[in-house]
């Protein structure tokens, strides 16, 4: 089953990060949030990841290309080119990064992807730049349980987020953005069935506007509960408490061995 992660915006909340490098190559504890996101799915027996591109996407290539050799050991043959990695130990991940356009919206990402994704069957969806002790193989059980096209992770972190009414796990208002108090929010790790294609149109497609509000009003859109541990990257205040999170060795996210 496909992963595709958004990786395309341009993070402007965390300028002083974001001004040389793309939101999901910032780092905490010394690798990229997208490779602690990675690693949660990867936990769970997920590793052929999409990771959809744009603002400085060629960062996040040259991350994956040069993987291996900024990882291991390595020797060098000159006359040959070759290399031997002599304590390799990857993960056994297949990364496909797709170029999504520079200013093309979350929604609009997810479209240009439809050939590659339509004919997959189920498939998972979450943003580049929040972590979770989310259980993905719950979510997914959970996800398949209900017959319906999309499942939406509802946390409860500060009001600043956008929010949602829920009525017996079937969201009926989702609201981006709004003052909602203690209310359900969205957390991102989505999980979608092919027919979400039909709620996109477009690269101006915000995926949290007008597609979440009509799968909510088709009752086709149900929120997976997560009462753990969730954190995004907004700011570099958001920076700073994964920071002293991960310092503290309170590894909330840190799921995987």
């Amino acid at each position: 089953m496909k992963v595709v992660i958004l990786c395309g915006g341009k993070g402007s909340r965390l300028s002083e990060e974001t001004q040389i490098k793309p939101k999901p190559m910032v780092e905490i504890a010394g690798r990229p949030i997208l490779w602690h996101i990675m690693k949660i799915y990867f936990h769970y027996g997920f590793n052929n990841f999409v990771l959809a591109l744009g603002y400085k996407g060629e960062l996040i290539k040259q991350f994956f290309i040069n993987y291996n050799l900024m990882t291991s050991d390595v020797t060098v043959y000159l006359n040959s080119g070759e290399l031997d990695y002599t304590n390799k130990n990857s993960e056994d991940w297949v990364v496909s990064m797709l170029d999504t356009g520079l200013n093309t919206l979350t929604g609009g990402r997810l479209h240009r992807l439809e050939k590659i994704l339509r004919q997959e069957g189920t498939f998972m969806l979450t943003y580049g730049d929040g972590v979770s002790d989310i259980n993905m193989r719950s979510l997914l059980e959970f996800h398949r349980s209900h017959g319906k096209l999309a499942t939406v992770t509802a946390v409860r972190p500060p009001a600043r987020f956008g929010g949602m009414t829920i009525d017996n796990s079937t969201v009926i208002d989702f609201t981006e953005k709004a003052q909602v108090g203690e209310g359900w929010i969205n957390g991102g790790f989505f999980v979608f069935e092919p027919g979400i294609f039909d709620y996109l149109h477009g690269d101006t497609t915000v995926l949290e506007g007008d597609p979440m509000e009509n799968l909510a009003k088709d009752g086709q859109l149900v929120a997976f509960k997560h009462t753990g541990f969730w954190q995004c990257m907004d700011t570099l205040r958001d920076k700073e408490a994964l920071e002293s999170i991960w310092s503290e060795s309170n590894y909330s996210w840190k799921i995987w061995d």
